[in-house]
């Protein structure tokens, strides 16, 4: 079977797993502090807070950020239901903007539209996340100027665009926003098992991030409120969480980390042969401030439903990305137009890192046929 996306994993990172097995730290030791030092050398990021899954992430963003019941966030529903539920889990109403027809990102024009009706009603959000659909980047200097006329934080859900990049730099560098999410599930870029990042360069953000993520325990005698007990003491001072990830984990994605580059320029080498021998009208678009690390490969084609079966009797796993938020049934199941339209025809076609040049031809030849 040849599957829509997979883990790539060697040698290198098995071994480097089995090390930490052997070690005395098997979670809260070094590799965790490595991996977030190396995240931030590479995003070009001032800090990082790993945790044990990118939900666990948002979550904490939305919490660092001051998100509380009540509150609106916007979001773009043409993503997995992750972004908008952490947010409900802060108490806060989610409300969706509308996507491009083009690049299947939140669109400037209808969030521009959006704010200004907004700002008559006094329904303004104090939270726009957009999300980086598929690796490419939204057009976040836009929506950062946004944030400034209208009085917003901006937090990107980049869990697809890990190795990506807008307007020459890294994806998750902050540029234009208060914090990025980041993914590192087994069919993302690279992979912790389970596990996910935040970063920015906002230092009273990571500490609120960091004391989150751990209870809320303060072990920094410094900051204790309580008389000092003993180098035992420790105080709970927030209600927090165990979102931490395991030295484990850590091991596995600083070993991923180093095969990055190598990881997203083999995906658009595959992007690029779709591309090139698939019918232009079925193709995504990619926005020339953008450099796609190409998470997921997207095609548009009418009789969807019959494709997808055809291929998988082919041996060939499609998959769709995603049934829209707003048609679930948990929320409002109001009809966004661009959104929805799209949900009708997308499908993922296969793309990882050790998909082979005979299985993408398959993949293309079948592709053809039925469309």
């Amino acid at each position: 079977m040849i599957s829509y996306n997979r883990q790539s994993i060697n040698q290198e990172d098995i071994d480097a797993v089995v090390e930490v097995l052997k070690s005395d730290f098997l979670t809260q030791g070094p590799k965790v502090i490595e991996f977030e030092k190396n995240i931030a050398s590479y995003c070009d990021v001032k800090y990082v807070k790993t945790t044990n899954n990118a939900t666990a992430a948002l979550h904490l963003a939305y919490l660092a950020i001051g998100l509380k019941k009540n509150d609106i966030v916007w979001t773009s529903p043409n993503t997995f239901v992750a972004t908008a539920n952490a947010a409900i889990y802060c108490g806060a109403i989610v409300e969706f903007v509308d996507i491009d027809v083009g690049t299947y990102n939140m669109s400037i024009e209808v969030l521009r539209e959006k704010l200004v009706q907004a700002k008559k009603e006094n329904k303004l959000p104090k939270l726009v996340v957009p999300v980086h659909f598929s690796g490419q980047s939204c057009e976040m200097k836009d929506i950062w100027e946004l944030s400034k006329e209208y009085g917003f934080k901006v937090i990107e859900d980049a869990s697809h665009a890990l190795g990506g990049e807008y307007k020459n730099k890294k994806v998750g560098c902050c540029e234009y926003s208060h914090i990025t999410v980041f993914s590192f599930h087994p069919v993302k870029m690279i992979t912790t098992g389970e596990g996910g990042a935040i970063t920015t360069n906002d230092k009273d953000l990571d500490e609120k991030i960091k004391l989150l993520r751990s209870h809320g325990i303060i072990r920094n005698k410094e900051k204790f409120k309580n008389n000092n007990d003993g180098d035992w003491y420790y105080e709970q001072q927030v209600l927090g969480f165990n979102y931490r990830l395991s030295d484990i984990q850590a091991a596995l994605g600083i070993s991923q980390l180093k095969r990055l580059d190598s990881f997203v320029l083999r995906r658009r080498e595959i992007a690029k042969r779709y591309f090139d021998e698939l019918n232009n009208s079925v193709l995504p678009f990619q926005h020339l401030d953008t450099n796609s690390s190409w998470h997921l490969f997207v095609i548009k084609i009418k009789d969807r439903k019959e494709v997808f079966r055809k291929l998988k009797k082919q041996g060939i796993i499609t998959q769709v990305h995603y049934i829209p938020i707003n048609k679930q049934p948990f929320y409002d199941n109001k009809k966004i137009e661009n959104s929805d339209n799209f949900y009708q025809y997308c499908l993922s076609l296969p793309i990882y890192v050790d998909l082979t040049k005979n299985n993408q031809t398959k993949v293309i030849e079948n592709v053809l046929r039925y469309i």
